[in-house]
């Protein structure tokens, strides 16, 4: 991210400095040949893309969050195997879990756990990717998709970035939150666009109208999911008829006493 000299840094800007020395402490621990000789770097991956349009698929990527940086701690209580298998056995087309633990309180082990309470689950690993050793990383932890962010990332590293994760058998979720971001990250490396209707600037709560206006600017080859901000059906069902087929959801379900519980009820 580059920002101008004495300006203030935006959340985004503080995650992502972060990351990097988050990232750099990481390729010192482990090397990328010790990840590749790790359990689930061998596994074939599952499609979010084909789980989101299959006909009778809920479209609901059901997210394990701790807290964030806007809400403080949503739910501490739960473990991540009971929230993500309640979730699947709700419904739930995709799992989506956060691995960064400074300002998300997410672990590998979380991620982990997931994988192996849910195997026949397409995962997604929720994270601030800025390395191709991050790409690596989330294949060895049995990752099925890795999340690309338009705001911290420029076109050559969503390229670099993509190409990897789909050399390796995982699909690439795009991240947007405008047609600028949109028009210079989208590519053939990119397997799902989605548009996030918060404001990664601050974190803020924004609504869906994100969603709403990026519709038909995002290239028909692509699934179109969105992110965040979505806290009922009907919200869901005006979505459907902008064509959007995936909806990540993570607060709504983890800051109630019963996360699987509450999808349930929504879906119904």
């Amino acid at each position: 991210m580059r920002r101008e000299l004495g300006k203030k840094m935006s959340i985004l800007d503080q995650i992502i400095a972060k990351k990097r020395e988050e990232v750099a402490a990481s390729k010192k621990a482990k090397s990328v040949t010790d990840l590749e000789k790790q359990g689930y770097f061998a596994r074939s991956c599952h499609s979010l893309s084909m789980s989101l349009i299959a006909p009778a698929s809920t479209g609901i990527i059901a997210e394990f969050k701790r807290k964030s940086p806007s809400k403080g701690i949503i739910n501490d209580r739960m473990g991540v195997d009971e929230v993500t298998r309640g979730y699947v056995e709700a419904g739930a087309a995709c799992l989506s879990v956060l691995t960064d633990e400074h300002f998300f309180g997410g672990t590998y082990a979380d991620f982990e756990l997931a994988r192996k309470t849910n195997p026949g689950t397409p995962l997604l690993r929720k994270d601030f990717m800025i390395d191709e050793y991050q790409i690596i990383e989330a294949k060895s932890m049995g990752a099925d998709v890795v999340l690309l962010i338009a705001a911290a990332l420029s076109p050559s590293e969503v390229k670099t970035l993509g190409t990897l994760a789909r050399s390796l058998g995982m699909e690439t979720l795009l991240e947007v939150h405008d047609q600028e971001e949109l028009d210079r990250s989208v590519g053939d490396y990119i397997s799902v666009v989605g548009v996030n209707n918060r404001n990664l600037k601050n974190f803020s709560e924004q609504n869906v109208e994100a969603s709403k206006v990026l519709a038909d600017k995002i290239p028909a080859q692509f699934v179109k999911v969105s992110e965040s901000c979505i806290s009922s059906a009907e919200i869901i069902k005006d979505l459907k008829t902008y064509g959007y087929r995936g909806f990540l959801i993570g607060e709504s379900f983890m800051k109630t006493t019963n996360p699987g519980e509450a999808l349930t009820e929504f879906l119904k």
